[in-house]
């Protein structure tokens, strides 16, 4: 996989992962970006990533070359594609966490590996495929604290989910030799059992298909955390093109800090998906030879 410059349509790359777009923060937010709601602490951005933010215009300056609501038509059908495409691959997932001491160095990490596999009706579960690692310097997690990051949907806005959105284009944006439509995606309404995602989607402007995501989910309590006794709730998310047809979510990120006993810890998390592979199909009985009588 090539992070920055060597995207192809039709290789198995993926798009170079800048940090936190402020901006778009504020757009999620619809108020102007205050410090307390920036991440904390002196964090930096992994050295393969480069930053990539959307100029400060209010409205875009031109409008795109295909009606608003056609793009978005064609980009959720794409949706509704990888959303049953994705059942047939297996893939393995790194969730890694990590804490940051005073020098902005990482000071201890959990490292949780996973795979998608069956049971015995057929039904996807998350199965533990490596013994997760430890040197968290100030939290203990174990593998089960993590369940609700499989409960955040991977693909927010197919066709059936439209109706419930309000969507907005902001304009238009080269990422990694890709130029994309960007749409700014606000609930209509909120519930209690149910999540919504609100944020920003990158839009590949030739071939209709999300790219990028960067947002939250919310319910009428609010931000959703997807780990209870952490802080992260805003992701970056990233997808990969796997074997010319799917864009399948690869790389997602996460910064914030956590109040500790008054402590202030920068943290993150990255959870990234590796190994597309597609489900080996069930193995055919042998037929059953018919007996034939002699003459």
């Amino acid at each position: 996989m090539r992070w920055a410059g060597q995207f192809r349509r039709y290789e198995r790359n993926s798009l170079s992962l800048p940090s936190l777009v402020l901006l778009l923060l504020a757009a999620i937010q619809d108020s102007p970006l205050h410090a307390q709601d920036a991440p904390q602490g002196p964090l930096v951005p992994p050295p393969e990533h480069h930053v990539t933010r959307i100029g400060n215009v209010s409205e875009p300056a031109a409008p795109p070359s295909l009606p608003e609501a056609e793009i978005v038509r064609r980009f959720s059908l794409k949706e509704d594609e990888y959303i049953l495409s994705r059942t047939r691959y297996t893939y393995r997932k790194t969730i890694r966490i990590q804490e940051f001491g005073a020098d902005g160095q990482p000071a201890g990490e959990f490292v949780l590996v996973t795979q998608p596999v069956r049971d015995v009706d057929g039904k996807l579960f998350e199965k533990v495929v490596e013994r997760p690692r430890s040197t968290l310097q100030h939290l203990f997690l174990r593998s089960e604290d993590l369940e609700g990051i499989q409960r955040i949907p991977a693909f927010p806005l197919t066709s059936s989910q439209l109706a419930k959105y309000d969507l907005k284009y902001l304009g238009k944006e080269q990422v990694d030799e890709v130029d994309c439509y960007i749409f700014q995606a606000k609930p209509r309404g909120v519930e209690r059992v149910k999540a919504y995602f609100d944020g920003i989607v990158w839009v590949d402007a030739k071939y209709l298909e999300v790219v990028k995501t960067y947002g939250k989910w919310v319910t009428d309590q609010g931000d959703v955390h997807t780990m209870a006794n952490l802080p992260f709730s805003l992701f970056e998310t990233y997808r990969e093109n796997v074997e010319g047809k799917y864009w399948f979510p690869s790389y997602s990120r996460s910064d914030d800090t956590l109040n500790l006993n008054g402590e202030q810890i920068p943290v993150r998390i990255v959870i990234k998906w590796t190994d597309f592979k597609p489900v080996p199909s069930a193995p055919q009985a042998p037929a059953t030879p018919t007996s034939s009588s002699k003459p």
